[in-house]
């Protein structure tokens, strides 16, 4: 999570829309479920808007409340060709605006993930937005089964995931193992919503948001997975969209459980401009005098914590971490090009050798918390929500040897990220396979994507490829960056400015773009 949503985390046409009447709010879309009759309760909700905060330590809520937004609550149905079945509850936070005379209407904002909260991310788009957000309600949501939202949480050890195969014997056959055990801990703590965990469910609850708001249509900002949810919104409910931004776009052709596979190179290129950062500070590291040892030096941490797991830390809080889960906090630690983010994976890197070395050393900030995040069970709610919604989503592969071949033919030309991108997942022993196809793109859409040429997380290609599937759209390009989110977090004020303009005036640039980084 980058600046804008780091912070919100802490804290957390040009005509203006009016607000539909109460009978316009039980209108239903193309992909809706259920029929008018069967979605018109949920549609006609009244929010009882009230203070975000739960209690003296809800740093979530003081954000919000310093931001002058107020919260509420809905209900959804679990499943859509069931609307009279059971429900759930979506959480909602709103900065209503304060230029009522030039109100262009509700923006809903995504995060990303996919599994990532966005009730918070409210107040750091809103502060973007400068003098243009006062025209609009900035609306969070926590999707399904995230957040404050109706929860997962498969009680995991881990908060993620994601793990390098590894080098030493049997350590893809332990990784198969554990991917296993954490699809069985969703199987038998959520099997019966697992099913209902999905993009598409969520783009229906998103209209239905959209109804409740009593908006025509709706502006939608979403950053990373957001732009898939957002894409997905487009093609299910075309004409219910006015002003969408899509920042850091990830096409549905890369979209999915194996979507690490399409990040290899762009991460790759990125450690390299790492290393190439901290030899030119060796004087401070001690990493290396060239990027050729830098990287050298990584690869000794790699090939060390495979002979013996690395020790970091003291206490309760000391971890053993192995050639299955260095990789990842490397990769972990690239989605940002700026000097204090380079400057953290540096310290990452020097407290990972003297491990190596097998000298006691604490963990500095950045990777004591990744560490945390990765090794203990904190943030098992949040990987629960993020492999149901992929798992849901898009088949993957269930026979482990496709894995492993995958594994042991990408080590020659990817030694360090192949074997974590191309390594198993849940989803390869999920208890149930997707209830619906994937969504394909056949409807043109009006969209501002947002994109850097170095982007390591959602790749420029990707973003490329999504900006052909939609004709109408304009892609904005940020040439140089090595960064995962622009608008609002990268301090860019081309980027800002001319998204901005757009939400502003609801046209869509001439031509594409390019800001300089």
């Amino acid at each position: 999570m980058t600046s804008l949503r780091r912070a919100a985390a802490a804290l957390t046409a040009a005509a203006c829309l009016s607000a539909l009447p109460a009978a316009a709010r039980a209108d239903t879309g193309p992909d809706s479920g259920g029929g008018s009759a069967g979605l018109a309760r949920y549609h006609q909700q009244r929010p009882d808007w009230k203070s975000c905060l739960l209690g003296p330590d809800d740093e979530t809520g003081r954000a919000l409340e310093r931001a002058g937004a107020r919260c509420a609550t809905i209900s959804v149905p679990l499943d859509y060709s069931d609307p009279d079945g059971r429900t759930i509850t979506l959480a909602l936070s709103r900065i209503k605006a304060t230029d009522t005379a030039h109100r262009a209407g509700a923006l809903l904002v995504n995060s990303g993930g996919p599994g990532g909260a966005s009730l918070d991310l409210a107040a750091g788009v809103r502060e973007a937005m400068k003098d243009v957000g006062a025209r609009y309600d900035v609306i969070g949501l926590d999707p399904r089964f995230v957040g404050r939202s109706t929860p997962l949480d498969c009680g995991w050890p881990t908060g993620t995931w994601i793990r390098s195969a590894g080098s030493g014997p049997g350590t893809f056959e332990r990784q198969a193992a554990f991917q296993r055990d954490l699809a069985e801990r969703c199987a038998r703590t959520a099997g019966d919503v697992l099913p209902h965990i999905t993009t598409r469910n969520t783009a229906r609850d998103m209209d239905v948001v959209r109804a409740v708001l009593g908006e025509r249509r709706i502006s939608y900002l979403g950053y990373s997975y957001g732009t898939y949810l957002g894409t997905v919104y487009t093609q299910m409910f075309p004409g219910r969209t006015d002003r969408v931004v899509l920042d850091g776009a990830i096409s549905p052709r890369d979209y999915g459980p194996r979507m690490l596979t399409t990040m290899l190179g762009a991460n790759e290129r990125a450690l390299d401009h790492w290393a190439d950062w901290a030899a030119r500070r060796d004087a401070r590291y001690g990493l290396g005098r060239t990027r050729g040892q830098v990287l050298d030096t990584v690869g000794d941490i790699v090939r060390s914590a495979a002979r013996r797991p690395l020790v970091l830390g003291t206490g309760a809080r000391t971890y053993r971490v192995d050639d299955t889960v260095v990789p990842f906090l490397l990769f972990g630690a690239l989605a940002d090009d700026r000097d204090p983010a380079r400057a953290a994976l540096a310290d990452s890197v020097a407290a990972l050798r003297q491990a190596a070395r097998g000298r006691a050393v604490e963990a500095p900030e950045g990777l004591a918390e990744s560490l945390a995040a990765t090794m203990t069970d904190a943030e098992s709610a949040s990987a629960s929500a993020q492999a149901a919604i992929l798992c849901g989503d898009i088949p993957a592969p269930r026979d482990p040897e496709t894995y492993r071949r995958a594994v042991e033919d990408s080590r020659a030309a990817h030694p360090l990220f192949g074997p974590l991108a191309h390594n198993t997942n849940p989803c390869a022993f999920w208890p149930r396979p997707p209830r619906e196809q994937p969504t394909r793109v056949t409807n043109d859409a009006r969209a501002l994507i947002v994109a850097a040429t170095g982007d390591p997380r959602t790749t420029y290609d990707s973003s490329r490829h999504l900006h052909g599937l939609l004709p109408s759209s304009r892609l904005l390009t940020v040439e140089g960056a090595e960064h995962h989110g622009l608008f609002g977090e990268y301090g860019n004020a081309c980027v800002d400015g001319r998204v901005n303009a757009y939400l502003a005036t609801g046209r869509l640039p001439a031509s594409d773009g390019v800001c300089p980084k």
